[in-house]
């Protein structure tokens, strides 16, 4: 199996994802507000995926040894330098889930349930119990829950493959359609901060990161048909959390416009 085979059994469930109505149903700032409040535990768990594999694939322990294939290391810590403190509009570093929950600000959004079950994830040490008890959507909460499943199970290959298939793979056109919506919808709306976190998604991923999370899948599984099997099936599992994640974003919206 290659990446080649990966992309063609995940390409139906990669057009229901980039066809999704939930683009064209972001037609206020209300929608928008329904959207960012949900996608930001997306732009969040992003980051832990990030880290899991930082943690499996590089030395983050002292004293250092050298870990692993320097490729692979060379390959994500170059992803977690851009992802962890990228510039950020202003010119100063932040991470992207930062610059998310600024942008959130910048527009009106809500950040206190997200910053709220932050803190209780601090406080409880246990994801999976901060997920169950949380106030979220079932199918944000699947969402979630799927993640960290295939953190704890700790295999690079599967943590690589939702990361880069269920993600990254996606994001430059994702976020380009959702962009021009935006621009169009919102023109006297202050989305400068918005806009700027998903031009540089746009940006890294489509040149850099993209590309670069493809050779780290290449490199984990090699020629290990097991590995490239596990990867498949993990990339349409994660890609059908995704679904579920707009499907309940939708969902929201829908109900509210019913409320009015």
């Amino acid at each position: 199996m290659s990446i080649q085979n990966i992309n063609q059994s995940i390409q139906p469930l990669k057009e229901q994802l980039l066809q999704h109505t939930l683009y064209e149903k972001v037609a206020s700032i209300e929608d928008l507000h329904v959207f960012l409040e949900n996608h930001v535990y997306a732009v969040w768990d992003f980051m832990s995926l990030l880290k899991a594999l930082q943690a499996k694939l590089t030395c983050v322990e002292t004293p250092w040894l050298p870990v692993g294939n320097p490729e692979i290391r060379y390959l994500i810590n170059e992803i977690v330098v851009a992802e962890e403190t990228d510039l950020a509009s202003d010119g100063n570093r932040q991470s992207h889930y930062e610059m998310y929950l600024d942008a959130m600000q910048q527009c009106g959004a809500n950040t206190n349930d997200v910053n709220q079950f932050l803190s209780d994830v601090a406080a409880t040490k246990n994801i999976f119990v901060s997920i169950k008890t949380s106030k979220l959507d079932e199918k944000v909460k699947a969402f979630l829950d799927y993640t960290f499943r295939i953190i704890e199970e700790g295999k690079p290959h599967k943590i690589a493959a939702a990361f880069t298939f269920g993600r990254e793979d996606l994001i430059p056109t994702m976020f380009t359609e959702i962009l021009r919506n935006f621009q169009q919808n919102f023109p006297e709306t202050n989305l400068s901060k918005l806009i700027y976190y998903f031009e540089r998604h746009i940006e890294l991923d489509a040149d850099e990161h993209g590309p670069m999370a493809m050779q780290m899948i290449s490199e984990l599984c090699g020629n290990d048909a097991k590995k490239w099997q596990e990867v498949e099936e993990t990339s349409i599992e994660a890609l059908e959390k995704r679904i579920g994640l707009w499907d309940s974003i939708l969902e929201q919206i829908e109900h509210k416009h019913e409320l009015v």
